[in-house]
Formats: structure tokens, sequence, C-alpha cells
């Protein structure tokens, strides 16, 4: 079954302030793009590779893969107004069917492991009975309130009825396709959302707590003691 990766890394990074986009930040030397591209290469190695960068990013990032020496062939595709545009942009490159995987450009700590058995649990879906995807999770560890607007007071919630969600997220191909075929809607956060609006159901896999999405300064502070620790 052919696979894709697509590895997403439009935006700004605003959060993270300073002059440089948080994706072309390095730590140890190596951009945490480059971190990221690295993983996936040689945990699928025979899966094609599609990496979405902002319009101002892309000849930052063909410098950066001839200075580096990053020789691996994948395609370029331009970012879109928000990540549902960006992933709809790269979708529309591939042809054919398979499994596809989205990632966040600037979670480069995605355990190897944790990506190869994505992938095989993908490969088993049951997308005739309309489970078309694979999600990563983790269970909520703190203490969680929700937010009462009306009263400006909170309210204690069960955080096991609670996860959060990481990237990858895997998909059969053709049924992404068609639910990123849908309208925009500002409540698609991930790809399981766009999904799950279509009419289509996806299941989990158990994440990873170093699967870290690199967003502040202190999450650069973290990533640098996790790549001393050689994770």
């Amino acid at each position: 079954m052919k696979k894709y990766i697509i590895i997403t890394a439009g935006g700004s990074g605003s959060r993270m302030g300073g002059p440089v986009a948080k994706q072309f930040m390095e730590i140890n030397g190596k951009a945490i793009l480059h971190m990221t591209f690295e993983i996936f290469s040689k945990a699928i190695p025979d899966a094609e590779i599609i990496m979405v960068l902002p319009a101002s990013g892309r000849e930052i990032w063909k410098e950066y893969c001839l200075k580096h020496f990053i020789t691996k062939k994948h395609t370029l595709v331009e970012g879109g107004l928000t990540r549902f545009h960006s992933v709809q942009n790269a979708l529309n490159t591939i042809k054919g069917s398979g499994i596809v995987a989205i990632h966040d450009g600037v979670r480069p700590f995605v355990p190897p492991l944790m990506i190869r058995s994505m992938f095989e649990q993908a490969t088993a879906l049951d997308v005739a009975s309309g489970t078309v995807g694979v999600i990563p999770v983790m269970p909520a560890v703190e203490s969680m309130r929700v937010v009462c607007h009306e009263s400006c007071m909170t309210r204690a919630v069960d955080r096991k009825e609670y996860m959060f969600v990481q990237t990858p997220q895997l998909f059969d191909l053709s049924s992404l396709k068609k639910a990123y075929s849908q309208p925009y809607n500002q409540l698609f956060t991930d790809d399981a959302s766009v999904v799950e609006s279509a009419g289509m159901h996806v299941t989990t896999s158990p994440g990873s707590r170093y699967n870290i999405k690199i967003t502040t300064p202190e999450d650069m502070e973290i990533g640098q003691l996790f790549a001393m620790l050689s994770l």
C-alpha cells in the first residue's frame, strides 16, 4: 500500500516571537523542521513526503537543504490561509490511493516506533465500516476546569472524560480527500475533526509525552533538554 506523509509547517510562529519562524529555529545546530523530516524519512523510508511551507519559507528550506546535504526527494507545497487549506493544498498533489499521515512540522521528537506502529494500525482500518483514521492521544494528568462565560466562574470536570490529541494522524487517503472537499469550518482544529464532520470515524492509538509541539520559548527549552537526552 502506498504511503504518504504530509508535514505541515505553513505557520509564521507568532507565539514564539523573534525574527526566525519556529520551524527554522535550531536545536543543537539542526532546524526543528529538519529534525522532523529526518525522523519520518528514517521511520518510513518508502513513504512519499510532502512538505507544506509558507511562501516566504520555500527558499529558506531549499537553501537549508543544500547547505545540510538533504538529498531525499520530497515535494514542496505552499501553505494556505489556515491549516485546513494547507492540508488541502497538499492533498491536491497526491494521486491514487493509500495511507496518508499528517504531522506538525514542529513536533520533532515523535518516536519512530510510534510512527511505524500507527502505520501498521492504519493499514488494518475497517474503512468499509466508516472507520478511516487513527490518531494518537494522551490522557489528561492535571485537574481540568471549564469556563462558564455567563457567570465568569469555572467548573471542575472529570479529566477521565478527556484526552489530548497529537499528530501524526493517519487516514485512508481517499476518505481524507472526501472529507477535505467540505467547506472550511473554524471548528476544524485538526484532521480528525474534518473527517468526523464528514460523518466518518477515527480510532485512537497511544501518544507519547515526548511528542511535544514546540510553540513557545518554554517549549524550546524543553526541546533542548530532550535533544541532550538523544530522544
